[in-house]
């Protein structure tokens, strides 16, 4: 699972990070609302831990956006307001959980796996598209039963795509998500049309139906065969 925790006060950020990170969780913080804003709608996250007062963009406002169309991504609201009417807005404005500071660790750990339970985070190793299976438990691919030989960047890439199918992913997002050039100084847009190409040559070149197309001047898309 990958979560984003929005939260100004970097101690308490990085505790939760440090904490969810030993339970086996993957973790990115932003410190400010305008962080955060371009993080939720530049990447893909399973779950965002969310602080309302925040410097630049509060939570409200980040909350309100992510509950417009095609947003579903479940959010845990974090606030030292603890009055039942901030309670009542920021479930108005679409929380789907409310948690008061300072709060139990434990109580924390206990509400991400309610959402788990509940089906609203996919929490499943195993990643399909067609007859690509991917598990990234053992780190293995596989499409129409063949086993695929992936380098680690390869598989990476793969993992990405798979969890944004359907969605055009930009060459800056892999840069940030999969290569983990936060600054791109060295443009890496050749290494990673490369790469790609690599991998469509695994996962396509052999087989009638192809997955893995390039959006001309976008991005990438991974996506199911055309019935």
């Amino acid at each position: 699972m990958r979560i984003l925790v929005v939260e100004d006060e970097k101690k308490i950020a990085l505790a939760i990070r440090d904490g969810l990170v030993g339970e086996g969780y993957e973790v990115e913080l932003a410190f400010n609302g305008e962080e955060g804003f371009y993080r939720l709608h530049a990447e893909s996250f399973d779950l965002v831990i969310l602080d309302i007062m925040l410097p630049s963009r509060d939570g409200l406002e980040i909350l309100r956006t992510l509950r417009q169309p095609g947003h579903h991504i479940p959010v845990l609201m974090l606030t030292a307001k603890d009055s039942v009417d901030d309670i009542v807005r920021g479930l108005d404005a679409g929380a789907d959980a409310y948690m008061v500071k300072p709060f139990a660790f434990p109580e924390l750990l206990a509400r991400i796996r309610v959402f788990m339970r509940l089906g609203v985070v996919d929490s499943s190793p195993v990643l399909v598209c067609g007859d690509l299976v991917v598990n990234s438990n053992d780190r293995s691919a596989n499409r129409s039963g063949k086993s695929l030989e992936l380098t680690s960047r390869e598989f990476k890439l793969l993992e990405y795509l798979l969890r944004n199918k359907g969605e055009i992913v930009s060459r800056e997002m892999l840069a940030r998500e999969v290569w983990k050039e936060i600054s791109r100084q060295t443009p890496l847009d050749n290494v990673i049309d490369i790469t790609v190409s690599r991998l469509r040559r695994k996962i396509d070149d052999p087989f009638e139906d192809k997955l893995l197309q390039t959006v001309r001047g976008v991005g990438f898309i991974l996506r199911e065969p055309v019935a």
